[in-house]
């Protein structure tokens, strides 16, 4: 008699990866590269005991987060992903304040995305130097408040923060324009070229060095003052 069940034989059939369990995997690997790439940088610049804010350093920093961060294809998810690894996460040794907010900047102006939300609302440490560089056709909005150095050296994009900033914002910046929703640090706009930079509230205190540009104090234009033009030092 023949075997009513040899019909139904287990046929060997190729295992599927999952598409949720695929993106996860990717993301993940992404991260790990974005990472390793941030400490590089950090290595490289924690080699002085003391991270010292200078144009040189600064500007060699970036150089470096760009380079680590060529040919990598992240997004918007992934910058805010790397806010939360560099807030909580023990994969990290040390963080160094100035090259974190560098390497954060660098994704954004490296990120397809022409407009990025980032919010620091939801962070414990305070990020600075965010929105270094930021370029023509590049909106960036930090929710939240924000440390020293925002918008330092904008160099066309739109900057938005709804928060306070700390001092030296839009520092060196060349064009372009910075919104600040409540209040601003010391030496606001110290050296910069061009663009404007406005406060809905207060600023503690306006750089002494300016080369151009204009500052505007709750709604009220404070530097150049009315009728002046600013002189090139």
């Amino acid at each position: 008699m023949k075997n009513p069940f040899s019909d139904f034989r287990s046929v060997p059939c190729e295992k599927r990866e999952i598409p949720l369990d695929k993106i996860l995997k990717d993301k993940e690997e992404m991260m790990s590269r974005i990472l390793e790439g941030y400490l590089k940088l950090v290595e490289e610049e924690a080699k002085d005991l003391v991270w010292l804010v200078e144009h040189s350093r600064v500007a060699k920093a970036y150089t470096a987060a760009v380079e680590n961060l060529k040919g990598l294809p992240f997004d918007q998810d992934h910058i805010e992903e790397f806010c939360a690894e560099l807030d909580s996460s023990q994969k990290i040794p040390y963080i160094i304040s100035g090259p974190a907010g560098i390497y954060i900047s660098a994704m954004i102006n490296l990120s397809p995305e022409s407009r990025i939300v980032i919010r620091v609302e939801d962070f414990d440490r305070t990020f600075h130097f965010l929105g270094y560089r930021l370029s023509a056709g590049k909106t960036l909005v930090i929710k939240g408040n924000a440390g020293e150095f925002i918008g330092a050296s904008l160099s066309g994009g739109n900057l938005v923060v709804e928060g306070s900033v700390g001092g030296w914002c839009g520092a060196g910046m060349i064009k372009g324009e910075i919104l600040v929703t409540k209040y601003a640090g010391q030496n606001t706009g110290e050296f910069m070229r061009g663009g404007q930079i406005h406060v809905e509230g207060r600023i503690q205190g306006v750089g002494r060095s300016l080369l151009g540009g204009k500052i505007y104090e709750r709604g009220k234009l404070i530097v150049p003052p009315h009728g002046h033009h600013i002189r090139v030092i």
